[in-house]
């Protein structure tokens, strides 16, 4: 026993420690900023900070209702009708979630030209489709049916059986997707960053804004406070909300409900594959778009990414680039599994011993996925000079900057698993004599091991688009393909748009091959958590 409080000492201190000094220091750091003299009171005062809260807070709020509304039917289709490609219409929703926001952006540019605000609301309801037919899905697959059939036989319609008995019982699961997609979408910023211009601007991208071209660092510090406060609270909402899904499904397992849709049951099928192909248009707009020209079809965009047009705009060729992403994406997704992956085994065995204590480590390991990844990079700017040797200006930060936004998803990948594992077996292996490193490596490891694989790939395609943190951070002859899509769009000349264009469409397919790998190595249903 004495062995293995030491052993989860030692293991929630790794993650912990990492968080303080690549999460917690620079963010306290943002918040002294902004609360210094001509910071946050200056700030306050201006109506043109109210003025971009409203807007920001309203187009999350406007996403978030839009995400829903598309969100549902996928999810009765994926939870509830036994009905052939309900793992292409999986994969499909899924996409859209790991890619790059920029590309998201671009992709609706493509589609919709320069529409503001609709244009705003849609790419960010596009972008988290999946977390509301995921997060319901998981709950509603878990219903038992005998209650709904019950009320069906005493009289009440499908609407009214619906009303009454399973939208109050879905409730933590969709109190949980709309906490968790708000945050999103108020954070959201390649998205706006593309598509609102110099005209529509959210606290992320006035934050973005004024520290690369104002230089006003006090006042995106005080931004930062005012939009980590609305941060924290849906972060509180959606782990509240996430503890009663969590009690429901508990609550609730039963055997399979997938069954084959009847009446006007095929018109929800219908409304869910309508999403589906609504979800498809803008990334077929932007292949489409990365081949046309003034002069019909062609290669250009692909041909001048590889070659010295990119290097002339860039400073490094395209291929460059791309091996900057991938290398980048690797090194985050190593340090990420191996923090997320420690902190899910301290977590899932706190949870049986110090429950207070779990919950208490799981909110502080969940703060990275709501503050923003700008507020993040803007801190490592303003703290990391304190440590030895600068760490500014090295390329290690790009890698920490995205781990910290990949850890948390690993964990909510990986945890779920770990704490089905019935503890009987590890209990009996302690009894026959072995270690507890043994114990992981004989019981947790062969059922988490498919998990651990997804949780890799996830991980690394939401490494590999990280754009917020990234763009402060990356050094001027070292971009990413995100970074490098963000110097092209802002560069003038038809060449420059196709190679962005060009850009997205190579990000995107590296994306769905990741994606298509997951949902082949996936575990159940709905086994890979709660995104």
């Amino acid at each position: 026993m004495r062995g293995t409080k030491i052993a989860l000492g030692v293991g929630a201190a790794v993650p912990l420690l990492f968080l303080a000094v690549f999460f917690a220091w620079p963010v306290a750091a943002i918040i002294g900023l902004g609360l210094g003299e001509s910071g946050v009171g200056a700030v306050l005062a201006d109506s043109q900070t109210w003025e971009l809260v409203a807007f920001t807070l309203g187009q999350a709020a406007a996403s978030t209702v839009v995400a829903l509304l598309a969100g549902l039917p996928v999810a009765y289709l994926l939870a509830r009708c036994a009905v052939r490609g309900r793992g292409f219409v999986r994969l499909i929703v899924t996409i859209p979630f790991v890619l790059p926001t920029l590309v998201v952006g671009m992709a609706f540019r493509s589609l919709l030209g320069d529409s503001g605000v609709i244009a705003i609301v849609l790419a960010n309801a596009f972008f988290n489709v999946a977390v509301v037919a995921r997060t319901v899905g998981g709950l509603w697959a878990n219903l038992d049916l005998r209650a709904e059939d019950a009320a069906r036989a005493l009289g009440a319609s499908r609407w009214r059986a619906f009303t009454s008995v399973t939208l109050p019982a879905l409730a933590p699961a969709i109190g949980s997707a709309l906490a968790v997609v708000f945050l999103f979408c108020a954070t959201s910023f390649g998205v706006v960053l593309v598509l609102g211009g110099s005209e529509y601007r959210t606290l992320e991208t006035e934050i973005y804004l004024r520290t690369v071209q104002l230089l006003d660092l006090p006042g995106a510090a005080a931004l930062s406070l005012v939009q980590l406060v609305a941060v924290v609270g849906a972060l509180l909402a959606g782990a509240i909300a996430r503890r009663r899904r969590e009690t429901a499904l508990a609550l609730r397992r039963s055997a399979e409900t997938a069954r084959r849709p009847e009446g006007a049951e095929w018109v929800v099928v219908g409304a869910a594959l309508t999403v589906v192909v609504l979800l498809l248009l803008p990334v077929f707009s932007l292949i489409v778009q990365s081949l046309s020209t003034r002069d019909g079809w062609s290669l250009a965009g692909y041909t001048a990414l590889a070659g010295d047009a990119a290097e002339s705009t860039l400073g490094v060729s395209g291929l460059a680039a791309a091996v900057n992403s991938l290398r980048t994406a690797f090194d985050a997704t190593l340090l990420a599994m191996f923090l997320g992956v420690l902190a899910a085994v301290v977590l899932s065995q706190l949870r049986r011993r110090r429950g207070r204590l779990a919950e208490a480590m799981d909110m502080a390991l969940m703060l990275p996925l709501g503050v923003s990844a700008v507020t993040v990079g803007f801190g490592y700017l303003v703290t990391m000079d304190s440590l030895p040797g600068d760490l500014r200006s090295s390329p290690v930060l790009v890698p920490f900057a995205q781990a910290l936004v990949v850890m948390p998803l690993i964990i909510r990948t990986v945890l779920p698993v770990l704490r089905a594992i019935d503890d009987r077996l590890r209990q009996a292996a302690a009894t026959l004599g072995a270690s507890p490193l043994r114990v992981w490596r004989e019981v947790d490891l062969p059922f988490a091991g498919r998990s651990l694989l997804a949780a890799a790939g996830f991980g690394y395609v939401v490494a590999l688009g990280e754009f917020g943190a990234t763009s402060f951070l990356v050094r001027p002859d070292a971009p990413t393909l995100p970074v490098a899509v963000s110097r092209l769009i802002s560069r003038p000349g038809e060449l420059n748009v196709q190679m962005a264009y060009a850009s997205c469409v190579l990000l995107m397919i590296v994306t769905v091959a990741a994606v298509a790998l997951v949902e082949r190595v996936r575990v159940g249903s709905e086994a890979l958590g709660e995104f």
